[in-house]
């Protein structure tokens, strides 16, 4: 080997330490940055003659690992969706308070039965009068303030879900922008140079805080370009990036609900679309399944509307509780066929006739529930609009009259061997004979006149109307009912009327505040499945206070759950962090022993080419 080959040899070691060196200087510097990850020197060996070989740099690798680096981002999808949600339940459950504690529903709900049961001792005290309607006025307060509650919650949500939208479509834009400026890697792999390393570093970074909005799958190519898709497959960054879009509503309310009809949906839907001009409505395909976006959209239009739909049971259920009046049906004959004459004369819109009647065929006994309805396009209603999951329900509109009304029934049920006749504000249900036999009916109205002669009394109204459960084209009276409960303004002008419920009820006759006092504690009822309470196919039945705190308990019960898996979800992401940080970040003790071991190998190629420079010197001399 010539003296010319040995110094080349050594500058080339020189050289590498150099490229090693500041390497380690970009580690050290960068061991507290975020995203950023240890970087090495490629190193090849060049042949230089028949008895050495230079060293030459190649590029940077990234000490990555790829697989903790797809898990870390699977569990920050799912760590964000966990962390938002039990956040969120959380404070829905600052609502309800803790049970038996001041100022939550319960209280509110025993002050008032403690108020009634106080004016059933005296009747005739004004001040016991004005206690319910004070008590009462506080349920209704209650119920208003968390609704209000609840609904304000929902537009967090809405307002997160725009948010993120926009938040993602700046994250894929700057992923796709990273992919164009990254050159073609000629040596394939991770191997690259030190600005596309930093690039690299960048774009993980990005992707990484999209896995937190959404739920993502990135696949690299040869030249250090990724794709990113949705969990579900749909294409979101290549070279270009898609756009996301949210039509957020400004106000979002008990009515304003979404639906997978965009015609029907009061609430905005995530819609990627594409270059090519093809769009996917990821809220209705349910394309986005974890991440923040995720937890958002579960929020809005299930959790919390679930929490609001019990609320809304639990004031239909307390309101209807006093002011329905069910009155049975008269036996009549007429022939051969046998059945009910049913007075429909103060029926109103969401009021049921219940008729039982059984298939003589089968022997099955089956129920009816005739619901009114004043608004035709809601027709034909289905059987979940009443809480009974073993009913029949028909809705019949009684705009056209008792004869209307006839051929509308004997129309819907012309195979249940029953038949309807009747005439100006009787209706009349008869068997078939020898097919099917009448059990019972009758006839539930809603009371609104306070001195009518019967104990049922409107105590709570709908914003200054009377609660019927209506249904029509703008959906049930039910919906949002807890936010506009109200006490009867009649009541609160006049509290006499909770005892005199005739003209002739003496002042201290308990008849009425001693059946305000019953259904209020002892009564029990059958609620929607709508609520999470129960199943369609099993109702919780039970008193108003068992409902209630079965619906309390269950949001305390979730709100402790989601709480758990969060705190189990960030367990597994601080886990999988530290092995990120273990085997691609910086140690700067393992920086520091490198940088030992270059400086021994700098001073050693020093040393190769200063004696090179010691042995051309006496070559000279011997000239």
């Amino acid at each position: 080997m010539s003296l010319s080959d040995a110094l080349s040899i050594a500058m080339s070691g020189l050289r590498a330490n150099q490229a090693a060196m500041s390497l380690v200087s970009s580690n050290v510097a960068n061991a507290e940055t975020p995203g950023y990850v240890r970087k090495t020197l490629n190193q090849v060996t060049v042949d230089s003659g028949s008895y050495g070989s230079n060293v030459r740099t190649v590029g940077v690798n990234r000490e990555l690992d790829q697989y903790i680096q797809a898990q870390l981002r699977t569990e920050t999808s799912g760590a964000g969706y966990a962390s938002l949600r039990s956040n969120f339940l959380q404070q829905l459950q600052s609502l309800y308070g803790n049970p038996g504690s001041v100022g939550t529903l319960e209280d509110a709900f025993n002050k008032l039965t403690t108020a009634v049961q106080a004016l059933s001792t005296s009747a005739d005290s004004q001040s016991a009068r004005i206690g319910v309607i004070n008590a009462a006025n506080v349920l209704a307060s209650q119920l208003n303030s968390m609704t209000q509650g609840i609904q304000t919650l929902r537009g967090a949500a809405e307002n997160g879900i725009n948010d993120s939208v926009n938040t993602a479509n700046n994250l894929m834009s700057q992923i796709a922008t990273i992919n164009n400026q990254i050159a073609v890697n000629p040596l394939g792999g991770t191997s690259t140079d030190a600005s596309t390393a930093a690039l690299l570093d960048q774009r993980d970074q990005y992707i990484t805080q999209l896995s937190e909005l959404m739920d993502i799958r990135v696949t690299t190519n040869g030249s250090n370009q990724v794709t990113v898709f949705t969990g579900s497959g749909v294409q979101l960054v290549g070279n270009e990036a898609a756009r996301l879009s949210f039509n957020a509503q400004g106000t979002v309310s008990p009515n304003t609900l979404w639906n997978s009809d965009p015609s029907k949906s009061n609430l905005g839907s995530v819609v990627v679309s594409f270059a090519n001009g093809g769009s996917i409505d990821l809220t209705a395909t349910g394309g986005i399944k974890s991440g923040k976006i995720a937890a958002y959209t579960e929020l809005r239009d299930k959790s919390l509307v679930e929490a609001q739909n019990q609320l809304d049971q639990f004031a239909a259920s307390l309101s209807s509780a006093l002011s329905d009046k069910t009155t049975a049906g008269t036996a009549v004959t007429s022939g051969l066929q046998s059945g009910f004459d049913l007075d429909v004369t103060g029926l109103k819109a969401g009021n049921v006739i219940h008729v039982t009647y059984t298939d003589t065929a089968t022997n099955t006994q089956r129920q009816l529930s005739i619901m009114r309805v004043d608004d035709a396009s809601v027709l034909p209603l289905s059987n979940d609009a009443t809480a009974d999951p073993n009913d029949q329900v028909v809705g019949v509109d009684f705009s056209g009259g008792i004869a209307s009304v006839i051929a509308q029934l004997n129309t819907a049920l012309g195979g249940s061997n029953l038949q309807f006749s009747g005439a100006g504000s009787t209706l009349t249900v008869l068997n078939n004979t020898g097919f099917s036999t009448v059990n019972a009916a009758s006839v539930t109205t809603t009371q609104t006149n306070l001195t009518n002669g019967s104990a049922e009394l409107s105590l709570f109204t709908d914003n200054g109307s009377p609660y019927t459960g209506a249904i029509s084209a703008t959906g049930s009276q039910i919906t949002g009912l807890a936010g506009r409960l109200a006490v009867n303004n009649a009541l609160v002008a006049d509290p006499s009327k909770l005892v005199l419920y005739s003209a002739s009820t003496a002042a201290g006759d308990t008849t009425r505040s001693d059946f305000i006092l019953s259904q209020l504690t002892t009564a029990t009822f059958q609620y929607s499945p709508a609520s999470g309470v129960g199943s369609a196919s099993a109702p919780f039945k039970g008193t108003l206070l068992s409902y209630m705190q079965q619906f309390t308990s269950a949001q305390g019960a979730a709100a402790d759950a989601a709480a758990q898996l969060a705190d189990g979800q960030d367990v597994v992401l601080n886990t999988l962090q530290e092995k990120m940080s273990a085997t691609s970040g910086v140690n700067i003790d393992e920086e520091m022993a490198h940088l030992l071991l270059l400086q021994n190998s700098y001073s050693a190629n020093a040393r190769v080419m200063s004696t090179v420079n010691e042995m051309y010197k006496t070559l000279m001399q011997a000239i």
